[in-house]
């Protein structure tokens, strides 16, 4: 009797909790770790957890836009739910002080990875981590050293080439990088722009033309015409008429996009 309601219990566990119950945690071994840096910060290091006690780590200082080719091996993670404990550091601050301690900023992200089937030799299997500038992360597996989704460094590239100038890797241009790499986040936080030709005119709105540019009538509609086609946006702000332009250089939204009354 006393077995009987044993496996009764069990089995009404059984399906209470699922088939997923009685699945083994998928272990995933000889893992290089590489860190997609997409946040206006220098990314120190970050150090991944699993619930099993093991830990991966990687970082080394990275920019904003930087990551490829970046990689520390060779790890095991096991299960779905990983923690993730993550440093950066404000590189303009240094210029307010340069001879003060750089304030190293702690953050934490919680992070879901569902069962993924890998393949691979050995050390070349690599678990790329992709820091979004809300702070989010995603995993990706990957064979291969490159994985970047948010590229910066052409974006600002165009900028200066845009205004006249060309790169030269002065101090000054380190903080023009930064303030592109910031103005960009701004652009896939409101929007989810990725795509760089959609980076490149948000950024060169606000920056140069007008940082309300986004609310005009006109450029709310590309917005909302464009959603969900890398690409389309930055096509359609080229062709966006010289008198729209205009009206937004000499003028706020406020004027430009008069409020409907309630």
């Amino acid at each position: 009797m006393r077995r009987r309601i044993l496996c009764n219990l069990l089995l009404a566990a059984t399906f209470l909790s699922g088939c997923d119950a009685w699945q083994p945690a998928p272990t995933y071994g000889g893992l290089s770790i590489a860190g997609f840096n997409y946040t206006p910060y220098n990314l120190v290091r970050f150090v991944i957890t699993d619930r099993y006690g093991n830990r991966a780590s990687g970082g080394g200082d990275l920019p904003p836009g930087s990551g490829e080719g970046r990689l520390s091996c060779c790890y095991k993670l096991k299960g779905t739910e990983f923690t993730v404990k993550w440093i950066v550091v404000d590189q303009d601050e240094f210029l307010k002080d340069p001879y003060g301690p750089l304030q190293k900023i702690h953050k934490t992200t919680e992070v879901h990875l569902p069962p993924t089937k890998i393949s691979g030799d050995l050390g070349s299997i690599v678990l790329g981590l992709h820091f979004y500038p809300d702070d989010h992360i995603e995993f990706e597996f990957r064979t291969d050293l490159r994985g970047t989704r948010i590229f910066y460094g052409a974006i600002d590239e165009w900028l200066l080439k845009k205004q006249g100038k060309t790169f030269n890797a002065t101090r000054e241009d380190w903080v023009a990088f930064r303030r592109t790499a910031r103005i960009a986040g701004e652009g896939w936080i409101k929007y989810r722009f990725a795509n760089t030709e959609d980076l490149k005119q948000y950024v060169y709105y606000t920056l140069l033309v007008n940082p309300n540019f986004d609310q005009h009538p006109a450029v709310r509609q590309i917005i909302e015409e464009t959603k969900g086609r890398p690409g389309a946006f930055g096509e359609a702000m080229e062709a966006l008429p010289a008198s729209v332009v205009a009206a937004l250089r000499r003028s706020n939204v406020e004027q430009a996009a008069p409020r409907s009354k309630p």
